[in-house]
């Protein structure tokens, strides 16, 4: 990868017509030890959040030893960044081969269920193989209520009453039950961990069976920016200091003395990529960029996520530019042609923007590249090196969003 400073520094190097997207290993890894020396269990990394080999090798080479797959193509990109990592096959629902295939050629150990249907499942690949059903643990995935970007316990979990039903099953079968449960992306109400701990608290207790370890799973909140028109939510505590609250709560729970995972996904990798797209029309207050809900940015079209944007002008079109710097709203289109590719929200941006400039979109490492397709034949995939976190660069005028301090507090 080519190396540059700021995303203008590439913009203006490489005056690219195909978005770019900047990745900034140096903030992938400080994050990712963040959680690392917060975190007092084992910290798998979630990664469905973003698969792409660079990634991975970072997260490994900053001290991710472990991460939650969901599937035959997750459990052999791991091995690649990997060989010796642990891999928690956490995804409820698997086929059988699935599952054959994760005991017997990644000698994963650890599975997550929320039916008896998927015990039976497992049970029969585990007798085909000759296993011993006490080397493997499986958890029993509980159904959470909380607020979150993005729930997901409507897809999954069991109720308290079934857990314990499961617990004992398992328990019985010869497995060591683990309990887990995730209270969604990106959450938005930090009570959310209490009460599912709680729900972990009541299972274990009625539960006929010692529980071998707790999967906290993830939600952790990434910061993100926040629309000048609309109220600011309250900025994502550290890091640290929601760890150290969870930490609290379990001890509170009575569950200090299991064994814990987390599942991180978003908190980790959502600052270490941005990407550069360019204006390829603007008709009044609508622009037209050459990247959209197809590619890098399902964040920006569900509305559940505020993106922050940088204006990047062309140099060369500075005689022919007019207006003003003030930030004013600008609708923002894909590059395809659904007219679905709409992003739900505009971008706050300079109102001199014009055909032919830049914008560099930040905090987009999380879903941006795992969720690209390659529909009407777009598919971003240029990489370039930035050595400049995105809130710390004051290159260009930034809009739609104001980034946070990585301290956690409101910017002034």
């Amino acid at each position: 990868m080519q190396v540059f400073e700021t995303a203008r520094d590439a913009a203006l190097a490489l005056r690219p017509d195909r978005p770019v997207y900047g990745f900034r290993p140096s903030v992938l890894t400080a994050d990712a030890r963040d959680f690392l020396s917060g975190f007092r269990g084992t910290t798998a990394y979630a990664v469905k959040t973003n698969d792409d080999p660079r990634i991975l090798k970072t997260l490994v080479a900053a001290g991710i030893k472990a991460f939650d797959v969901a599937s035959p193509g997750e459990f052999a990109a791991v091995r690649e960044a990997d060989p010796s990592a642990k891999q928690f096959y956490m995804h409820p629902v698997k086929a059988q081969s699935d599952i054959r295939l994760a005991l017997e050629t990644y000698g994963i150990r650890s599975l997550a269920l929320d039916h008896e249907d998927e015990v039976a499942k497992i049970l029969r690949i585990v007798r085909a193989l000759d296993l011993d059903p006490a080397d493997i643990t499986l958890f029993v995935r509980l159904a959470t209520k909380g607020h979150a970007a993005y729930e997901l316990s409507k897809k999954f979990g069991a109720g308290p009453s079934h857990a314990v039903e499961l617990v004992e099953r398992i328990s019985r079968i010869g497995f060591k039950p683990g309990l887990t449960f995730h209270v969604g992306s990106q959450i938005e109400d930090l009570d959310t961990y209490e009460r599912a701990l709680a729900s972990a608290a009541w299972v274990r207790n009625r539960a006929d069976a010692e529980i071998a370890a707790l999967d906290i799973g993830g939600g952790f909140p990434a910061r993100y920016g926040h629309d000048p028109k609309r109220k600011a939510p309250p900025p994502a505590p550290p890091i640290g200091d929601l760890l150290s609250e969870i930490h609290s709560e379990i001890e509170e729970w009575g569950l200090a003395d299991l064994p814990l995972i987390a599942e991180p996904g978003r908190v980790i990798v959502a600052r270490s990529l941005s990407v550069i797209v360019r204006v390829m029309l603007k008709k009044g207050q609508r622009i037209y960029i050459n990247d959209g809900i197809w590619s890098s940015l399902s964040d920006a079209w569900t509305g559940k996520i505020t993106l922050p944007a940088r204006l990047i002008p062309d140099p060369a079109r500075k005689a022919k530019r007019g207006g003003s710097d003030k930030l004013v709203p600008f609708r923002v289109f894909g590059a395809t042609c659904d007219s679905v590719d709409i992003l739900s929200r505009p971008f706050w941006l300079p109102e001199n923007v014009d055909t032919g400039d830049w914008i560099e979109i930040g905090h987009i490492g999380a879903y941006s590249l795992s969720l690209r397709t390659r529909f009407n034949g777009f598919y971003p995939d240029t990489f370039v090196e930035l050595t400049t976190p995105f809130e710390e660069d004051e290159s260009g005028k930034e809009g739609f969003a104001n980034v946070e301090p990585r301290g956690g507090m409101a910017a002034e």
